[in-house]
């Protein structure tokens, strides 16, 4: 008797320190969804809506900006972590416990304003050159239906590849009903040209998070669309810049 009651103490102490730790949330470089600020803090569009999730939840959380490849991996290996903005497709659903959707977007093909190809289907960019990311939802699912995909390390490197000639398409998400942030350097250089997908984008923990966790940031997120707080935060980042 003497030895259980310890026993049961230090195991009980053990599941409050596993239920009180942090969660671990990553994210990619990917303005405005996701960003480092002037002050060095990790802000932008989506990451807004998480740091508002987990407030009202209560929840502790740390947030890590990684290459996307390592922060989808990461928060599907390890304990207690999380990923955003995840495209939730079919491939991934067992992956993950899922929380949203935070947002929704279009995947487009985007081309140099002076291409000479004509795309007026989608079948009509199979035989063309589509700069993607490793890792990426998007190089996924046109890879899988057998489209020539150029996968980069960094998806921020597509724009330069395109204005160099070395890919005739770039495969962007953009947020609906949102335009495309180009950068002053492209100028009208880059220009959509087709809208080939549209998805829906979450909060993807790894399966060790609780359920019970998994359905309080439902709840909240729920709530703050409901008042209001999501699209307050999509038109802070949707005013153009003055």
């Amino acid at each position: 008797m003497r030895l259980i009651i310890p026993t049961l103490f230090l195991l009980a102490t053990c599941v409050c320190a596993a239920t009180a730790a942090p969660l671990h949330l990553t994210t990619e470089n990917l303005p405005p969804a996701s960003m480092v600020g002037a002050d060095g803090v990790i802000t932008g569009r989506a990451t807004d809506k998480i740091r508002e999730l987990m407030a009202r939840t209560g929840t502790e959380y740390k947030i890590e900006m990684l290459p996307w490849k390592r922060a989808l991996m990461m928060a599907q290996t390890r304990e207690r972590t999380c990923v955003y903005s995840t495209s939730r497709t079919p491939e991934r659903e067992s992956w993950f416990k899922w929380v949203g959707p935070t947002d929704e977007a279009e995947w487009q093909f985007w081309g140099r304003a002076d291409h000479r190809f004509p795309l007026n289907t989608v079948d009509d960019a199979r035989k063309l050159r589509i700069g993607t990311s490793i890792g990426d939802a998007r190089d996924d699912y046109l890879r899988s239906r057998g489209f020539n995909v150029d996968a980069a390390t960094n998806d921020l490197v597509n724009p330069q590849k395109l204005l160099l000639n070395r890919i005739d398409l770039w495969a962007v998400a953009v947020r609906n009903g949102a335009a495309f942030p180009a950068p002053p350097e492209w100028g009208d250089k880059l220009v959509p040209l087709m809208v080939f997908h549209r998805v829906k984008v979450y909060l993807a923990c790894n399966p060790s998070v609780p359920d019970e966790l998994i359905d309080k940031l439902n709840a909240a997120l729920a709530e703050m669309r409901r008042d209001g707080s999501l699209q307050r935060i999509d038109r802070k980042y949707d005013q153009p810049a003055k």
